[in-house]
């Protein structure tokens, strides 16, 4: 199948703070919105899944008091192309690298959520030599979000329950939709923690609308990893890191991880990246949400800025 531009989805688009903007990548249209002088050091934001740019929409006025912020829609979601069966963290690591060619023009500074914390670690190890100056990784599933991960829980013993749950009720690019069957079903197919904290109200949110539940079926699958694991790509970080680790614990009798990041996962990918010989400057917050970024902006915005000032 061919990639869906956004105009075949247009009318489940609403109007967001910043004005939107779109560049043609060759396979896909990648959205994105930027705010900020261009005499500062550009910020590249990456959203996690389920989430579009205008997820950091409280934080980039923030975060542009220092730095041109460009926040991006990756394939699949927001107003991006919807691009079936390509949905691999090496596909979207190249967008991101050929984003930053075409669109920024200059090295960076990325931050990335979750399954975008992941896309930061993929740039910091992956992306053309100096595109990258440095890389926040924000509650990355490292190692959680794979079906076979070196170390720690997989993703079937994470959230992986719940992105299944989203492919087999909404289907690929929405072809089912059945979003009151999903809700209805959350409470025998998902385990009950991930309902107390991923809320499915009576009608569906605009986020929801504008993500292509195959995403979740890449990750459920393992595809989405399948030529890259995270170790290896931890072994080849080239940039300095600040790694965020945000509430999460460990499910008693069944083992499994209420959270994106376990602490076997962070530490491990601590000493992964400094046996590449980077830095890596980790920041706990135990009470925190999986989103910083939109939960308490001035929070992250100060995280970052104040880690980007430590760099020197």
């Amino acid at each position: 199948m061919t990639a869906q531009d956004a105009s075949t989805r247009e009318h489940i688009f609403v109007k967001q703070a910043y004005d939107e903007h779109v560049v043609d990548l060759g396979e896909v249209r990648l959205n994105y919105a930027t705010v900020g002088s261009a005499t500062l050091p550009p910020l590249l934001l990456i959203p996690g899944q389920t989430e579009s740019w205008w997820g950091y929409a409280h934080a980039m006025p923030l975060l542009a008091e220092h730095f041109q912020v460009f926040a991006v829609d990756l394939r699949g979601q927001g107003r991006s192309s919807w691009t079936p069966g390509r949905y691999s963290l090496d596909n979207f690591g190249n967008d991101l690298v050929r984003f930053i060619d075409l669109v920024i023009g200059r090295p960076t500074f990325v931050s990335g959520l979750s399954s975008g914390g992941v896309l930061s670690a993929w740039l910091s190890a992956y992306a053309k030599p100096g595109q990258l100056i440095a890389a926040v990784f924000e509650d990355p599933p490292l190692f959680a979000s794979e079906t076979n991960p070196a170390y720690g829980q997989s993703i079937r013993q994470s959230v992986g329950p719940v992105f299944a749950m989203f492919n087999k009720w909404l289907g690929n690019q929405w072809s089912i939709g059945n979003w009151d069957g999903m809700r209805a079903a959350a409470a025998t197919e998902v385990p009950p923690w991930v309902s107390a904290v991923i809320p499915m109200p009576d009608e569906v949110p605009q986020n929801m609308r504008e993500y292509d539940p195959e995403w979740g079926k890449a990750f459920w699958t393992g595809t989405v990893a399948a030529t890259c694991d995270h170790a290896t790509m931890l072994s080849s970080v080239k940039v300095p890191v600040l790694l965020t680790h945000h509430f999460h614990m460990i499910e008693p009798g069944t083992g499994s991880l209420m959270g994106a990041l376990s602490d076997v996962g962070a530490e491990m990918a601590r000493s992964l990246i400094e046996a590449a010989g980077q830095s890596v400057t980790c920041q706990s917050f135990p009470a925190m949400g999986h989103f910083m970024h939109s939960i308490d902006p001035q929070l992250f915005a100060t995280t970052v800025i104040d880690w980007v000032a430590s760099l020197g």
